[in-house]
Order: structure tokens, then C-alpha cells, then sequence
């Protein structure tokens, strides 16, 4: 079986760091309002940038337990 440092802490840098400066830019756009919420299309499109990074998250997260156990 693979070790950590090959499995799962690539997993945790890409998803950790990464979504520091995903979720650290969010807080940029909400706070300088790049996104006016009273808009439909502005709240679909925040939906979709939050959903597609939870999205490949979880995807990844289960390639990666499928491969270690199965």
C-alpha cells in the first residue's frame, strides 16, 4: 500500500492550500461586491464556483480511497 506522503498529503496540499486561496479569494469578491447578489445570474454563478471545488474535492477524495482499497 502506498504511503501517506504519496496518497494523501498531495490530496491535502491541493484541497488545503489551494482552497485557502479559492475560499481567500471569495472573501475578496464578496467584500469589494465583484458579485452583486441582488442578481440571478451573479448567485448562480457564486453556486457554481463553490459547488466545482466541493465537487473535485469529494471525486478526488473517492479515486483516492478506491485505489488504496479496492
Amino acid at each position: 500500500m502506498p504511503s501517506f506522503s504519496h496518497s494523501w498529503l498531495p490530496f491535502i496540499y491541493l484541497y488545503g492550500f489551494g482552497g485557502l486561496f479559492f475560499f481567500f479569494g471569495m472573501y475578496i469578491i464578496h467584500k469589494t461586491k465583484g458579485l452583486d447578489l441582488r442578481l440571478k445570474r451573479n448567485k448562480w454563478w457564486r453556486k457554481v464556483l463553490y459547488f466545482g471545488y466541493f465537487y473535485f474535492l469529494i471525486i478526488h477524495a473517492i479515486l483516492i480511497i478506491a485505489a488504496l482499497y479496492w
